[in-house]
């Protein structure tokens, strides 16, 4: 099954971290540590952690086992300063409220950067979704739709596809919309072609991990002609980032997914890697290819490593065996951060998921333009506005970065929370003068004390 706006590949399991803290809990240090840098006051800080809505159901349904299953359902607004809230729906069964708080966040942060108007939100269902038929992932996703519908709309909340859900899942969620409030293609996107679908949007996300990809290589002066790639997590996301990537002339030496790893050091073809599992091949399976453990994946001499899976998988226990130059984030934080830093004292050159993978949810931000025009564009149009729109981010980002000596993920984070706090100002949610880094004369620290969230 595929994925879209924020989407990783598929569910590798996550490797054990400490306890104390999920990783979803320690990927909101990066809006934290952002904030500090920028000198946002306490109560504007305050205001941003929190969502603007929260919900979470349950969700009793009969399965074809005969049996009546009962699961949680979430779906999280964080931020709709910048426009309707925009995020995908996950069916994984680790999937839980703080996964989708830090998710939710994440795409605020997300949409800002990269400049679509949306803000941020995440949802999902804790289901066993790999092991259960479509008929019963289709009564899941109307049941879900059933409880949710009140606060969608295709200018206030806008669900897409993530782990586990596809175009089929938004097809079943638009017409579930559509019984109770008529037919409305601009109410999910990531739909299928023949309900308003948007032409590249299956490819999306992973065209979008392989142009953030070739301009890293240009930033560090890395040629990709036979450069080795190693692809954690070959879903939708992983398989389109490893196909584009060797069209810019990698070589894939590693890849893995939910089953298994491979590695092959004359290169994996990822069109037959595709192929083979298609038609239900496992990828251990994959002829040519040496099955190697998970950690072995990591430890794979190379160049170039996309981690396109869940959250969590580049930290304190993994991030010492990992050998590359460059990670480019296809998936949803999928580096700590302690082991963030690690890699950025190693010289390690990370593109951060609020860029790298921003590219489904740009193309969605297409998707919704076309529904609400009524029109549809070229897929020539459409990857052209994804190339201009992450281009552009991808640039502002890195000369951030040099000008204030920051690794790409602060720089990141430092101008989409400025962006956010721009908007809050202009609604006038917020007081004060614009957020200004501290290091650049102001000695009150940015936002001044006496700014204060408006209330009422």
């Amino acid at each position: 099954m595929a994925s879209s706006d924020s989407q990783p590949g598929d569910a590798t399991a996550r490797p054990p971290v400490d306890p104390g803290r999920t990783w979803a809990e320690r990927s909101v240090d990066y809006f934290e540590h952002a904030a500090e840098r920028l000198g946002v006051a306490d109560e504007v800080r305050d205001f941003l952690r929190h969502n603007y809505r929260e919900l979470q159901f349950e969700i009793p349904v009969h399965l074809s086992d005969g049996r009546l299953h009962v699961f949680t359902g979430y779906r999280i607004q964080h931020k709709g300063l910048r426009g309707p809230f925009k995020g995908g729906i996950r069916f994984h069964e680790e999937t839980d409220l703080a996964e989708s708080r830090a998710l939710a966040a994440l795409m605020t942060w997300k949409t800002a950067l990269v400049g679509v108007p949306f803000g941020g939100a995440k949802g999902g269902v804790d289901c066993p979704a790999g092991r259960l038929a479509e008929q019963d992932r289709e009564l899941i996703a109307r049941a879900y739709m059933d409880k949710v519908e009140i606060v969608l709309g295709p200018q206030r909340d806008i669900p897409a596809p993530d782990i586990n859900t596809d175009a089929q899942t938004m097809g079943w969620l638009l017409d579930q919309w559509g019984k109770l409030h008529g037919f409305t293609p601009a109410i999910v996107t990531g739909k299928p072609l023949a309900l308003h679908g948007s032409y590249g949007r299956e490819q999306a996300t992973g065209r979008g991990v392989a142009l953030c990809l070739n301009d890293a290589a240009g930033a560090v002066g890395l040629g990709l002609d036979g450069a080795r790639m190693v692809v954690q997590g070959f879903g939708n996301v992983g398989s389109w980032a490893a196909r584009l990537g060797v069209r810019l002339g990698c070589r894939l030496v590693g890849a893995s997914n939910v089953d298994g790893a491979i590695h092959d050091p004359r290169g994996i073809d990822p069109e037959r890697l595709v192929r083979h599992l298609a038609e239900g091949g496992s990828i251990t399976e994959y002829p040519g290819a040496e099955p190697i453990s998970p950690q072995e994946l990591l430890e794979l001499e190379h160049e170039v490593f996309i981690p396109a899976a869940l959250g969590g998988v580049i930290n304190e226990r993994t991030v010492d065996r990992l050998r590359c130059r460059i990670v480019v984030e296809g998936a949803n934080g999928p580096t700590t951060p302690d082991a963030d830093r690690a890699l950025a004292e190693r010289g390690v050159f990370v593109v951060p998921d609020i860029l790298a993978n921003a590219g489904g949810v740009i193309v969605s931000y297409c998707e919704w333009a076309q529904n609400l025009q009524q029109l549809r564009w070229e897929e020539g149009d459409v990857n052209a506005r994804l190339a201009l729109t992450l281009g552009r981010a991808f640039a502002e980002t890195r000369d951030r970065s040099k000008a204030t000596s920051r690794t790409l993920r602060e720089a990141a984070y430092e101008i989409a929370v400025e962006r956010v706090i721009d908007a809050a100002r202009a609604r006038g949610v917020l007081r004060g003068k614009r957020v200004r880094p501290a290091d650049e004369g102001d000695a009150t620290g940015g936002v001044p004390a006496e700014s204060a969230v408006r209330r009422g």
